[in-house]
């Protein structure tokens, strides 16, 4: 067991805001209580909560999404995968379409309508962010969502075995 002076100078002390178990219990919390709201969406929905996980990957997507990049970002097979894209598409959250050169080419793009009720669902989420947010000046900000980029990326970056 370390003793106190054998310490790193620079680690901060337990239970402080740099504390790496404080990090870890604050983001589990996070994470839990946003599932909290995306399970209740999806049973709202009729959907899986995968599903849910696959309509924000579409929604967050920069550019038009494959099923095979869903795949990969979720971690799942490729038919575990269409059958989550054909509950979604019978729903009306999402379409397929084939609109490149290369006719094998599937896009998934997510229905405006659906969209609009995610809004409408996830509005109390919103409205809870912005109340948060207006706490913190714009420098707190900038460095809270440089700190969460950073560590989506990171995680990002990490691979999941397929399920």
């Amino acid at each position: 067991m370390a003793r106190e002076e054998d310490r790193d100078a620079t680690a901060a002390p337990e239970g402080t805001a740099a504390d790496l178990q404080s990090f870890a219990v604050a983001l589990r919390r996070t994470q839990g209580e946003i599932n909290r709201l995306v399970h209740g969406f999806a049973q709202a929905q009729g959907l899986h909560s995968t599903d849910v996980q696959a309509l924000a990957v579409v929604l967050d997507s920069p550019e038009p999404l494959t099923p095979g990049r869903l795949r990969e970002h979720l971690g799942l097979t490729s038919g575990a995968v269409t059958a989550c894209l054909d509950r979604l598409e019978k729903a009306g959250h999402i379409r397929r379409s084939r609109e490149s050169a290369d006719r094998r080419v599937v896009h998934v793009r997510y229905e405006d309508g659906a969209k609009a009720a995610a809004r409408r669902y996830f509005l109390p989420l919103a409205e809870a962010t912005e109340r948060t947010r207006e706490q913190f000046d714009p420098a707190e900000l900038s460095a809270a969502l440089r700190f969460l980029n950073t560590l989506n990326d990171e995680l990002g970056a990490l691979r999941v075995p397929r399920r």
